[in-house]
């Protein structure tokens, strides 16, 4: 109830701001871009479109998720690891990802450049997140799982996987956003064929402003669709994990 009343709220906001500008080439409104996005909708080239967009970012957003666990594995075992690969990660957070996104174009195909940005920003999210979580874990119940003899394997599962897991989630659904901001960004600078990025760009320059308001609004859906997904499936491997360690208790 309270969304369907926040939804309206900001929908009439939208609304008037569009009668106070008074002109759809400046403002669309919620009509012209509803329309215009029913339109798109019904046309194949808007669902490959989408696809195109939705695989590129989410395979950059997997290989930086993965990455980002590996390299937090690592350096959490070694304090010299730690120290080689924090500047390196401070760096990719710190520089502007336009930056990126040019030199991207100078090395790769425009093609790959959208998975290579939201892979060079969840890496660094990934990273921190789990290196401070693996860093807090309790000293307490990894003498006891060491006293017990649970063994590596065990102690990571019964122990630092419960412990990391709140920093996990966290990381994952702080990085859906930066992936589809920075991958989205890179689309509409390097212009690959038929990406969401390349129809913003395009509509910018046309300016077809409820086509550029249609495609923000697909943009907007498919990151919530996307973390909520992630929500859901991490969900569902905490419930198990935290099933199996009562029966083990």
């Amino acid at each position: 109830m309270r969304a369907a009343v926040s939804l309206c709220v900001w929908l009439a906001v939208w609304e008037a701001v569009s009668l106070l500008v008074g002109q759809e080439v400046l403002f669309a409104s919620p009509a012209a871009t509803f329309g215009r996005l029913w339109q798109l909708a019904r046309t194949g080239a808007f669902w490959l479109t989408a696809l195109r967009s939705l695989l590129g970012i989410t395979e950059g957003y997997l290989l930086g998720v993965l990455c980002g666990v590996l390299l937090a594995a690592l350096t959490a075992s070694s304090k010299w690891l730690y120290a080689v690969f924090k500047p390196m990660l401070t760096v990719i957070r710190t520089t502007p990802v336009v930056s990126f996104i040019i030199l991207a174009l100078v090395w790769l195909q425009k093609e790959h450049v959208p998975v290579c940005i939201s892979f060079l920003m969840v890496l660094p999210i990934v990273w921190a997140n789990l290196a401070t979580g693996i860093a807090e874990t309790d000293a307490g119940l990894l003498e006891m799982a060491r006293v017990y003899g649970l063994g590596r394997g065990k102690t990571l599962r019964y122990v630092y996987f419960p412990s990391v897991l709140p920093a996990f989630l966290t990381a994952l659904t702080t990085a859906i956003g930066f992936a589809w901001k920075a991958g989205i960004a890179a689309e509409v600078i390097s212009t690959p064929r038929g990406a969401i990025g390349t129809q913003l760009y395009n509509a910018k320059v046309y300016l077809e402003t409820a086509d550029l308001f249609a495609w923000t609004l697909v943009v907007i859906l498919l990151s919530m669709a996307f973390e909520r997904l992630i929500v859901y499936l991490v969900g569902r491997i905490s419930a198990r994990a935290a099933k199996e360690g009562a029966v083990c208790r």
